[in-house]
């Protein structure tokens, strides 16, 4: 097995048999970036001088006992979280050139355990997509099956992980931006609790909703990745007061005496029926392991996607205000006039989908439409918090699919945006209610395409989450594939 395909548990263990060492491991994953970096475009920027200097102080720090949880670790960052002179462009134009003079909590803390970043990741342009496609610096690919989508809007993190270039990466999940790539790559991604993992230093689309999260390969790596990042900062005002355990030791004992929900609203019509086929093998792994499966209904699903798109771009149109061509960022050079500055900036430093999106939040929010969109929209999240509240009092985890459909090809819906929003319509609710939830690799398809199967759970119930994951992925003992480049 080459150095670039071990797991993050792997790489520790031999790491601290003295069988690898930290600067091994990143020359060889910044070889495997040369190798297959221009079939999968999975990196914005990569900072291989950089990379291999925080290699060489981890083995450094490995020697005198002063090494972190992921001392020598090689990781990918999404990027739209401020790494400190780094490039930071949140896939846009109009933040090019952007190199932040600090580390967002996340950062600074996987650097505090001693992993070694490697670069940043493509995504879709402020985070405003679910396929990627709208990165104005390169679109990652599905390297499982040439030519579709790897999802998004954190589709370079999964990519990169899945492609072998790391063993782990950060992302960031607003409606579903790190579990659903995770499951079209084929890979664990996780959405923790909001507030349970620092949101400063991340570039913001939707305060409300964004939660920075891991991808990684195993659940056992999501584990100690959460360990890692998890933890109140007082930096974020939504950060909240809440112990932190031991991620890595609820992956024990087996799934006697949990619950699992299965929502019926999640398998309508529309539903693959691949992807349905998978969820109900992975719902029988389970029950063979002793969990108590039974059906529970979350009724405001139909109403989601609707809530999503308007509270979103809402809370998108006044966070990209700041977007104006005087502080920071692209400014157009040849307007005339001051409001002439502002709309040609605007107008050529964002991308159709980010204005599109802060059209449809400024007139959601407009004198005489507040009432009828957003303040409506914002009643009916609280219906939809409560469906899972009342659910999650009969069950202790939720079982569903991540996607209605596995992967599908580039540029297939870009002309047709709904299309692509009801793509999300099985991940916005954890957002819009703010619980944890993640995929994990179900199967594939006849073609070749991977599935992931979704779990969410309660309000800062990541250990019940991990626990089940770890058991199906342990049930479920997914044979070793060969990827498409």
């Amino acid at each position: 097995m080459n150095p670039y395909e071990l797991t993050i548990s792997q790489a520790l263990k031999e790491m601290e048999q003295g069988e690898l060492s930290a600067v091994e491991l990143t020359k060889s994953c910044l070889g495997r970036i040369d190798a297959v970096e221009k079939e999968v475009s999975a990196f914005v920027t990569i900072d291989r001088e950089g990379a291999l200097a925080q290699a060489e102080n981890a083995d450094r720090q490995r020697k005198t006992g002063d090494g972190g949880t992921l001392c020598g670790i090689p990781l990918s960052v999404k990027d739209l979280l401020c790494t400190k002179g780094l490039r930071t462009t949140c896939g846009s134009k109009m933040l090019e050139n952007y190199v932040p003079p600090y580390n967002a909590t996340v950062v600074e803390k996987i650097k505090g355990a001693g992993a070694v970043i490697l670069g940043k990741t493509t995504m879709d342009e402020f985070a405003m997509g679910s396929s990627s496609e709208s990165c104005a610096f390169g679109v990652p690919n599905n390297p499982w099956k040439k030519g579709y989508v790897a999802g998004g809007s954190s589709g370079g993190s999964a990519v990169s992980v899945a492609s072998h270039e790391c063993p782990g990466s950060l992302g960031s999940d607003t409606g579903g931006s790190i579990r659903q790539p995770a499951s079209l790559c084929g890979i664990v991604g996780m959405k923790p609790t909001y507030g349970r993992v620092s949101r400063y230093g991340l570039t913001a689309f939707a305060s409300s909703l964004d939660q920075v999260g891991p991808f990684c390969r195993t659940v056992e790596d999501c584990a100690l990745m959460m360990n890692v990042i998890s933890g109140y900062d007082q930096m974020d005002s939504t950060s909240v007061k809440q112990d932190v355990p031991d991620f890595s030791s609820s992956l024990t004992g087996g799934m006697e005496g949990l619950k699992i929900g299965v929502p019926r609203e999640y398998f309508t019509k529309g539903l693959d029926s691949e992807v349905e086929k998978i969820i109900h093998n992975s719902i029988e792994v389970l029950r063979k392991q002793g969990a108590d499966i039974i059906e529970v209904s979350l009724p405001h699903t139909e109403y989601c996607v609707a809530v999503y798109y308007l509270i979103a771009p809402s809370e998108a149109s006044s966070n990209l205000a700041r977007y104006d061509g005087v502080l920071y960022g692209y400014r157009d050079m040849e307007a005339d006039t001051l409001m002439d500055m502002y709309k040609q900036t605007r107008s050529k430093g964002f991308g159709a989908e980010v204005k599109r999106r802060i059209l449809i939040g400024t007139y959601a929010l407009s004198s005489g439409y507040y009432d009828a969109y957003y303040k409506k929209a914002s009643q009916v999240r609280t219906l939809i918090l409560n469906d899972f509240k009342k659910s999650f009092e009969s069950c202790d985890v939720l079982i569903s699919p991540v996607t209605p459909t596995p992967a599908w090809k580039m540029g297939e819906n870009t002309e047709d945006p709904l299309a692509i929003y009801m793509s999300d319509i099985l991940t916005l609710s954890a957002n819009l209610a703010g619980i944890p939830g993640m995929s994990v690799p179900g199967g594939f398809t006849a073609e070749g395409l991977p599935v992931g199967v979704q779990l969410q759970a309660a309000h800062f119930q990541e250990e019940k989450l991990l626990k089940t994951s770890f058991n199906l992925e342990q049930g479920l003992r997914l044979e070793r594939r060969k990827l498409d480049i």
